[in-house]
C-alpha cells in the first residue's frame, strides 16, 4: 500500500454529520435551501424564483406591497403623462366645439362667431376689452378634424420625447411658456381682424426644444439623424407656409424660437447646480419678450380706433 492509499488515523474524530433543516413553512419537509431575502430555510413548494435564488412567499408578498407603496407605484402612475393629460385637453376642447356647432366642426371647424364664443385669438377682444386670457385659451381650440389630427400627432410624437428628455415639470413650462410667445408673435404681427386658433404654437415650441437638445448632443449618432429629420420637417412647414394662406405661420415661427431658447435653458438643469436658476430666469425672460409684445401690439391697436 503506498502512501497515497493511507486511510487516516482510525484514532481522529470523524465530522459531525451535517444538520437537518425545515422548511419554516412546512416543518416536515427537509431542505437546504434558503430565501435570498430572509435566508429562512425553505422547501421546494415554498421556492419563488427570484433574480438570484429562490424567496419565500411572504418576502415576496412584503416586495409587492413596498413596490404598491413606494417608488415603485410612482414609475406606475408615469403611464399618465403630461403629454397625454395635453392631449385629452385638446381632445375634449374640440368634442366641444363639436356639439355647440350641430357636428359642423368636423370638417371646417365651427363657425367664426363660434370659435370667439369659445375663447378664439381675436386682437380687438384684447386689446380694447381686455381679454388677454384669448391668448391662452385659443391654444386648444381647433378649425376643424384635419387641425386637430395634425396637431394631436405632432403633441404626441414630440411631446412624449421632450417630457422624457426633459422631465414633466420642465416640459410643461416649455408647452405654456412657448404657446403664450406664439400667440404674442401672432397677436403682435398677425392681421387685426382676424381669428387665431390651434396648439401649433406650443407644438413649435416643443419641437424648437427638440433641436435644441440634439443640438447639444450633435456628437452622438441618434442626436445628429434627429437633427437631419428636425430639418426636414422644418423645410416641409416652410413650404406649407407659403403655399397656404390659412397657416398663421407667425404663431409657428414665434413659437419654434421661444421652443430653441426654451430648450437650451431648460437643458442647463441637468448640468450644474445652478442650472435651476439658469432654466427660470430662460423662461421669466422669453415670458417677458412676450408680454412686451403683447402691450407693444395693445398699444398700437388702441391707438388705431383712437383710445
Amino acid at each position: 500500500m503506498t502512501g497515497m492509499d493511507r486511510p487516516g488515523d482510525p484514532q481522529a474524530p470523524l465530522p459531525p454529520a451535517p444538520a437537518l433543516e425545515f422548511c419554516y413553512r412546512h416543518p416536515t419537509e427537509v431542505t437546504r435551501v434558503h430565501c435570498t431575502r430572509c435566508n429562512r430555510p425553505i422547501c421546494p413548494d415554498c421556492m419563488i424564483p427570484a433574480p438570484v435564488g429562490h424567496q419565500c412567499p411572504e418576502c415576496v408578498g412584503r416586495a409587492r406591497k413596498e413596490f404598491a407603496q413606494g417608488p415603485g407605484r410612482k414609475v406606475a402612475v408615469r403611464s399618465i403623462t403630461a403629454t397625454k393629460v395635453l392631449l385629452a385637453a385638446i381632445l375634449g376642447v374640440f368634442v366641444l366645439e363639436v356639439l355647440v356647432s350641430g357636428g359642423g366642426a368636423l370638417g371646417t371647424g365651427p363657425n367664426g362667431q363660434r370659435l370667439f364664443d369659445l375663447g378664439a385669438l381675436y386682437p380687438p377682444a384684447i386689446a380694447i376689452d381686455g381679454q388677454y386670457w384669448r391668448l391662452f385659451t385659443a391654444m386648444f381650440l381647433h378649425a376643424g378634424l384635419f387641425h386637430i389630427m395634425f396637431n394631436a400627432w405632432a403633441l404626441w410624437v414630440f411631446g412624449t420625447m421632450v417630457e422624457r428628455d426633459f422631465g414633466t415639470a420642465r416640459y410643461l413650462a416649455i408647452f405654456f411658456v412657448t404657446g403664450f410667445f406664439a400667440s404674442a408673435t401672432s397677436y403682435a404681427f398677425g392681421p387685426v381682424n382676424q381669428l387665431a386658433v390651434g396648439a401649433s404654437g406650443a407644438i413649435f415650441g416643443i419641437f424648437g426644444a427638440f433641436v435644441a437638445y440634439n443640438w447639444r448632443r450633435r456628437h452622438l449618432a441618434m442626436a445628429a439623424q434627429n437633427l437631419r429629420w428636425a430639418m426636414t420637417l422644418i423645410l416641409l412647414n416652410a413650404v406649407l407656409a407659403f403655399t397656404l394662406g390659412a397657416i398663421d405661420w407667425r404663431a409657428h415661427l414665434g413659437g419654434f424660437v421661444a421652443g430653441v431658447a426654451a430648450g437650451f435653458a431648460a437643458d442647463q438643469a441637468r448640468n450644474r447646480k445652478q442650472g435651476t436658476l439658469i432654466a427660470v430666469a430662460g423662461f421669466v425672460a422669453i415670458a417677458a419678450v412676450g408680454v412686451a409684445l403683447v402691450m407693444w401690439r395693445t398699444a398700437d391697436i388702441r391707438s388705431m380706433v383712437g383710445l
